[in-house]
């Protein structure tokens, strides 16, 4: 069995993007790792380099500045799929990993072991994960209806499957959705969690891709950092970080509190979710996935 990774990125430094973490808690699991290395104006380049592994390979990348391609973050899918272009075409398993993404080294055996037991079941075309969002500091996690639960991080390598929207999933290339397997494994989404100043400055840039360059600068003239306490609800995170992520943990250097007992819902949010905590359906839900 052969797993390559892959994933793209661009102004990891200027954003402080943990995309050596991403890629270096995959790392185990693949037999080879592209990343896509947009042209940045930082030193993304020198910084994926950096990294101790000859399994890694780099591509480079221009992105597309078009309003086409801006438009619903369609820029991010072509990257991510010139980066699965780029994966060895005799890999069984590609394995994609955002920049503000890191997988649990807990999760490790529980992905192995799936694509091992699905390696020759062609019905499934993904492994599914479940994700947890932290916002605001390294204490707090998402827990309303706003956090996506899942997504598809393992793919089988068939050159059949693209990036979908904004590149948050996978579809095939005739806009079918996967076939996949739920797998008890985690991702850890770190992208809320900044320093305020530094988030006002990725909002902005990352807004690009949604939204007219009017509009972002009414949204922003007024802060000069971002403001978290906006958060509808938050729950105190009581686990462990991935061990990657601890040394980034242990440099917090801003403070945010938020008193988990509000949850500022709106009648029927506050009735959907209490449905979501009696019986753990989710009404409504986004699935960009079949199950197998």
């Amino acid at each position: 069995m052969k797993v390559a990774g892959f994933s793209f990125i661009r102004n990891a430094v200027l954003f402080d993007y943990p995309i050596v973490e991403a890629i270096t808690s995959v790392l185990p699991l693949c037999d080879e790792f592209v990343v896509a290395v947009g042209e940045s104006d930082d030193d993304t380049l020198q910084l994926i380099q950096s990294i101790p592994s000859d399994k890694i390979r780099i591509i480079h990348t221009v992105w597309d500045q078009s309003a086409q391609s801006h438009a619903g973050g369609r820029v991010l899918a072509q990257e991510t799929d010139k980066a699965l272009a780029a994966v060895s075409a005799d890999a069984d398993w590609a394995f994609y990993i955002q920049g503000d993404e890191v997988l649990h080294e807990d999760s490790i055996p529980v992905v192995r072991e799936a694509m091992q037991t699905y390696q020759n079941d062609k019905n499934v075309e993904g492994l599914l994960f479940n994700y947890v969002h932290f916002y605001g500091s390294y204490s707090y996690v998402g827990d309303s209806r706003r956090w996506y639960r899942r997504e598809i991080r393992v793919i089988r390598n068939t050159g059949n499957v693209a990036s979908y929207k904004d590149a948050q999933g996978f579809r095939t290339r005739d806009n079918q959705k996967l076939k996949i397997k739920l797998i008890d494994a985690y991702i850890y989404h770190y992208g809320w969690v900044k320093p305020p100043e530094t988030q006002k400055k990725r909002l902005r840039y990352a807004n690009r891709f949604w939204h007219r360059a009017d509009t972002i600068e009414q949204a922003h003239q007024s802060l000069e950092t971002f403001d978290y306490s906006g958060i509808d609800s938050l729950a105190p995170f009581t686990g462990k970080h991935p061990a990657v992520m601890q040394p980034r943990v242990d440099r917090q250097n801003w403070q945010f509190s938020f008193d988990t007992r509000q949850k500022k819902y709106s009648p029927r949010v506050r009735f959907l979710t209490f449905i979501e905590k009696l019986t753990g359906w989710r009404i409504g839900e986004y699935k960009n996935y079949k199950m197998a």
